[in-house]
């Protein structure tokens, strides 16, 4: 039981509504099954015991998933990679509206995680499915997610889409011949700072010419300029105040 509050989904109580977790799917971290059944035979169990029994839909979602080859296997021969599928898999066995997944690439390795990134962007692009994942990946939950909420001891401390929240946060990389005389030229206008031989300027890609021209006004050679956008990352630790 929770210690307070309450939890609503689609308007609903889930304390006091059971019925609306039938449109529910889970993969929690670590999901269970039993190691001397089969992969196929851990799905039928589970579906016929939610009363979702469709030999078709488990041979679909073998196959969506990758373990088709592997599904007559015994689950203790599984990896860790394989087990993750196999929990997808079985999250999505009442074919629910909204899926949550809490570190749904672990165990992958990179083809995997590729894989698993579109299969979780065909559940909401071509399937229509909401999907609500949990991650301290945020690189990964960069390229997949549309809208992220940041929390911090236990507060939403930013939400958004992800485009939007990132909008305003980018910046100018600048190769130039003299970095103290440029400096001094930029820092009225934007704040900078020096990184090696390249100097980084808090600025919009668009402000590009103007920095460019108060430059050449001032005889400052410039050698490459480079847009760099703030990685969920790095926004994800000025917003919670923590260092890299």
């Amino acid at each position: 039981r929770p210690s307070g509050g309450e939890a609503l989904v689609y308007g609903r109580n889930v304390q006091k509504d059971h019925a609306v977790l039938q449109r529910v799917g889970a993969l929690v971290e670590g999901a269970a099954f039993y190691n001397f059944l089969s992969g196929r035979r851990n799905l039928e169990l589970l579906a016929r015991t939610g009363d979702a029994y469709d030999a078709g839909r488990i041979q679909t979602l073998l196959e969506q998933v990758g373990l088709a080859d592997k599904a007559d296997r015994q689950v203790k021969g599984y990896s860790t990679g394989m087990k993750q599928r196999l929990g997808l898999a079985a999250a999505l066995l009442n074919d629910p509206d909204l899926v949550i997944l809490d570190e749904p690439t672990n165990g992958l390795d990179p083809a995997g995680i590729q894989e698993m990134r579109g299969f979780i962007r065909d559940l909401a692009d071509k399937q229509g499915k909401t999907v609500f994942l949990s991650s301290h990946l945020l690189g990964k939950v960069e390229q997949v997610c549309d809208r992220v909420a940041i929390i911090n001891q236990g507060k939403i401390v930013s939400e958004g889409r992800v485009a939007d929240l990132l909008a305003g946060q980018s910046s100018l990389l600048l190769d130039v011949g003299e970095v103290d005389r440029a400096t001094a030229v930029l820092q009225s206008r934007w704040p900078v700072a020096a990184d090696g031989q390249w100097l980084a300027v808090t600025a919009n890609r668009t402000e590009t010419p103007e920095l460019v021209q108060m430059l050449v006004a001032q005889n400052v050679a410039i050698y490459e300029i480079r847009h760099q956008q703030q990685s969920l990352e790095q926004f994800f630790l000025d917003v919670t105040g923590e260092k890299k």
